[in-house]
């Protein structure tokens, strides 16, 4: 009976304009916020937000107006009571109107598909959040509803339903919005939160379906419905009729409200019945987390600082991060401590905080109708293990996105990633200050490739008794986990010396240039999986010795930071900044990728020229190499033939940005005849591409007889937007980066014969419709009307922009620059020491070791090079422009770097989770003209939706008129 009285109800629905006239509203508010309030396209991001965070508003009103005529006009034309005598029950009658208004609700609903459609058609769209906001919009819309039809029950006036019902909506969504809660503490603030409806919906269009959201507005759809049925029954009650039955009619309904508010109250306490819907489970905890917790052998500290009064575009963060480190407790179990404090409210462990953590309250100035105030007040978590600890303070955890001077939007920045890090940072130290065996989980054996004591020299024989007798300390410490030999390659046949020539490239040794004599001397640890080997300690002594194995075994370890060795440009000081004669700085600076690196890795600076490489480096990063001299490819080239890996981000051109002018010019590396020995080369040319991202563009607008210089952004093909298959999927680190620009990029060719033998792969490459130009001139050339045209020159392809080889590699140098440099020294002080002899007649004893030169002729099959063929897209300044188009932090690029690392230390578990951000799901390139034709689809979409209503309604109009003639026909 309900479902007719449904149908019924929506015939009457669309059988008069009042039906369209709502949609055809709500369509038109729908798209003028999506299009024009929100600036969908200026926005850039590819989700539907803006949509959804209208809707507690906009079904205010829509559902006020579908429900003001529903029971009014019963009343008002005498009606209802006809309905309370008719064998169906009130309980079928209410529930009937209501599925009606809800289908009605869902129809207009509907009809806004094509907007997530489009998005999915132009980016990268999460299709969990849109599904679960639509889920919400419906459940919200069904509680309005159900408040709607219960004041229209009790009035006889349209006008005055619609007015009611839409302050009732709006009280049961103002009461738990940001302005109302604010006037509280924190505690009644996280009361009026969970009733207010608004909350709750923003809760499931991130994407999280919680039983509690969810029960939460059934119970207000069936506590209104119930109230609805009672307005309806209490219609037909006589004024002297059955007053028990009456009062037991009362009774039994504030039961029903009481236990379905009884229920909601039990449930709060019930965190775990959700499911997240968003790709990669972004507001869950990972399994990279839970593997963090699992390793914590002492109690972990969270405590989470929130002040009750903060700045409005904090307050809705406050709930979901309290509610994040909440899921933390419960992940760690007993290992984990979970405290959420408002130091205003604990005075003792906010001065802790002050004095002991650093954490200071950050003043923010807010205004309201009366008045401009500063107000002071916490965000931030500490995560402390042991005696180590991390601070996130409220940069660390949200990102903005500026769309205007004075339109802000702030989200939370990935804080599991933040949280999760912190963890592992103070995890690591923690366990860094104990025994390195501690963290070693599989057997490792130490070799030493040493020759007998007669053919080593003195210092070195003195080395080998004091690394003897480290062995036997670092293996009595090791519990079993460390095993020792030495052997010498030069006994028998020379068999093993053949050997480890063949496998390590280890070679003769010499102590200096000139030496006849040669003996073996190398230090090397080994799982039976990889091998680390040791250089020989400049200091030749114990703690050397001692300090240099330690470093090896912590490649071996797990829970230890591992390090990244970075050469690149330093930037000046800020107080040298100011000075005039200061004022040439480095055309690149890499700060703000270093700041990446750290939170992760301990960053050591590499010094090439002079060979120093940080004994426990696991990877070098070379970034905008310029001018190489034989010892800093020397030291490149050595790292590589021991296994390790080494990223070059390097180009044929460096693009110098200035106010006033933008200028490429060719830059030499240093490193291309040693690339090309490796089977690879920069092409001397800047890869250009349609697909693009924008540039700050100067221009001019005209407005009537005035003219306004004005920075727009346009176009630039010289930053190639790479993004899906651009991305190679099969590679772990490049597969979690959503989008990566790359900036001023050469392309890489690869020598297939040299590489015949190695694994070749192609980490990123531009779109087939890319182009090479030699052009010097990358100044963006503007049109007289303001655009950007570039026409592309010669064959459009896809070109390489990032490679990785793997695999054997056989070394560049036959002997050492370092032996070259030491050897022309000696010969400069054997002249000079002649001249003395011959003066004084005296002779100074020789020193018996030089510089031990021994070359590593092949690398381990560990070994890997990755070539980036551009030294600008991780460059600051390079970042602060891309940024500019986004009004974003932009962070694409530095956070593949960190992917890269982490795949290359074989810790993938924080690379799950890096790229995550509410800001990184970009629209793809676009002219103005293409996103016009987009705006213009969806309004005739919606325009078309609406006819095909119309068409079914009428059609349906239709059969039932034919349907009625069939039947009097017959009567007849």
């Amino acid at each position: 009976m309900a479902t007719r009285i449904a149908g019924k109800e929506l015939a009457h629905f669309f059988s008069s304009p009042i039906a369209y006239l709502f949609l055809a509203a709500y369509l038109g508010v729908t798209l003028f916020v999506f299009f024009w309030g929100e600036a969908f396209f200026a926005r850039n991001i590819a989700d539907v937000r803006p949509m959804f965070e209208w809707l507690p508003v906009l079904l205010i009103f829509l559902a006020s107006a579908i429900t003001m005529r529903m029971w009014s006009d019963e009343r008002r034309t005498g009606t209802l009571e006809l309905v309370v005598t008719v064998p169906a029950t009130s309980a079928e009658f209410v529930f009937g109107k209501f599925l009606a208004c809800w289908s009605l609700l869902i129809v207009a609903l509907a009809l806004t598909v094509p907007l997530p459609i489009t998005v999915a058609m132009l980016g990268d769209l999460d299709w969990g959040p849109v599904l679960a906001g639509y889920l919400a919009a419906a459940l919200l819309g069904a509680a309005y509803l159900s408040i709607g039809l219960f004041v229209s029950a009790k009035t006889e006036n349209q006008i005055v339903a619609l007015i009611l019902a839409a302050f009732g909506c709006g009280v049961f969504y103002l009461v738990g919005a940001p302005p109302v809660t604010e006037l509280f503490g924190s505690r009644i603030g996280d009361v009026l939160l969970k009733l207010g409806a608004g909350s709750r919906f923003e809760s499931i269009t991130r994407g999280v379906l919680d039983l509690r959201d969810l029960y939460f507005y059934a119970s207000v759809v069936a506590v209104f419905l119930a109230l609805n049925v009672y307005a309806v029954d209490a219609q037909g009650w006589a004024p002297e009729g059955n007053r028990r039955r009456h009062t037991e009619r009362r009774v039994v309904l504030g039961l029903v409200a009481a236990n379905f508010l009884l229920a909601n109250l039990w449930l709060s306490a019930v965190g775990f019945l959700r499911w997240d819907a968003t790709e990669g489970n972004q507001y869950s905890i990972s399994e990279a987390t839970k593997s963090y917790l699992r390793e914590l052998r002492e109690p972990l500290l969270i405590r989470g600082y929130f002040s009750a009064k903060t700045h409005p575009l904090l307050a809705p963060l406050g709930p979901r991060l309290k509610d994040l480190l909440t899921e933390y407790g419960l992940a760690g179990g007993a290992s984990v401590r979970v405290e959420l404090i408002d130091p205003a409210e604990n005075p003792e462990l906010e001065d802790e905080a002050n004095t002991k953590y650093g954490i200071r309250s950050v003043a923010f100035q807010v205004a309201d109708r009366y008045q401009s105030s500063l107000v002071s007040s916490y965000f931030d978590v500490l995560v402390q293990y042991g005696d180590e600890y991390e601070v996130l303070s409220f940069g660390d955890l949200i990102e903005v996105k500026v769309m205007a001077e004075d339109d802000l939007e702030v989200k939370l920045k990935n804080p599991e990633y933040a949280i999760t890090r912190s963890i592992k940072k103070v995890l690591y130290g923690f366990q860094g200050g104990g025994s390195v065996f501690d963290s070693i989980t599989e057997p490792v054996t130490f070799v030493g490739y040493i020759s007998a004591d007669d053919r080593l020299p003195e210092a070195l024989r003195t080395l080998r008794v004091d690394l003897e007798a480290t062995l036997l300390e670092l293996v009595t410490e090791s519990d079993g986990k460390l095993t020792t030999e030495i052997v010498d390659p030069s006994s028998g046949d020379g068999e093993l010396a053949r050997e480890i020539a063949a496998a390590y490239g280890f070679q003769p040794m010499t102590a200096s240039l000139f030496d006849a004599n040669t003996f073996y001397f190398y230090l090397t640890l080994s799982d039976g999986v990889s091998l680390v080997h040791m250089p020989i300690p400049e200091t030749l002594d114990q703690d050397g010795l001692r300090r240099g194995i330690e470093e090896g075994l912590k490649r071996y370890a797990v829970g230890l930071l591992k390090t990244v060795a970075l050469s690149a440009p330093q930037g000046l000081p800020p107080y040298m900044q100011q000075m005039p004669q200061m004022q040439q700085r480095p055309s690149n600076e890499y700060q703000a990728l270093r700041d990446v690196l750290e939170r992760d890795f301990s960053v050591a600076n590499a010094d090439l020229p002079n060979g120093n490489m940080p004994a426990d480096a696991d990877v070098l990063m070379v970034l905008d190499p310029a001018n190489l001299n034989d010892e800093s490819v020397y030291t490149i080239d050595q790292f590589l033939m021991r296994g390790g890996t080494v990223v070059i981000a390097s180009g044929a051109f460096r693009a110098d940005m200035t106010p006033q002018s933008l200028t490429a010019a060719p830059v030499d590396s240093g490193l291309s005849d040693w690339l090309a020995h490796n089977g690879l080369s920069v092409d001397g040319t800047l890869v250009m591409d349609t697909e693009s991202a924008a540039f700050p563009v100067p221009g001019v607008r005209q407005v009537g007889a005035f003219r306004f210089q004005e920075v727009v952004m346009r176009d630039y093909p010289y930053f190639v937007d790479v993004r899906d298959e651009g991305l190679n999927q099969a590679v772990a680190f490049t597969a979690a980066a959503p989008q990566v620009t790359m900036a001023w990029t050469s392309p890489i060719d690869v020598d297939e014969e040299r590489n015949a033998e190695r694994r070749v792969t192609t980490l990123i490459s531009s779109s087939p419709a890319s182009w090479r130009s030699s052009s010097t001139d990358i100044m963006p050339d503007v049109s007289p009307e303001g655009d950007v045209v570039y026409l592309p020159e010669g064959e459009q392809q896809a070109n390489a922009l990032a490679v990785m080889v793997e695999g054997r590699f056989e070394s560049f140098f036959d002997e050492s620059p370092f032996a070259a440099d030491d050897a022309e020294a000696a010969l400069g002080d054997d002249e000079e020491a002649d001249g003395d002899e011959a003066a004084d007649g005296e002779t100074e004893p020789e020193d018996t070791l030089g510089t031990v030169t021994s070359v590593i002729e092949r690398s381990a099959e560990s070994a890997r090079l990755v070539l980036i063929g551009s030294a600008a897209f991780t460059a600051d300044a390079t970042l602060r422009v891309i940024g500019m188009a986004d009004g974003t932090v932009y962070s694409g690029s530095t956070e593949l770097m960190a992917n890269l690392v982490d795949w290359a230390v074989e810790d993938q578990s924080l690379l799950t989770i890096r790229g995550r951000s509410h800001f990184n799901r970009t629209l793809d390139p676009m002219e103005q003209d293409r996103q016009r034709i987009w705006e213009y689809v969806n309004y005739a979409l919606a325009l078309a939706g609406l006819l095909v209503v119309f068409g079914i309604s009428r059609q349906r109009r239709i059969a039932r008129r034919r349907a009625h003639q069939a039947q009097l026909e017959i009567s007849s």
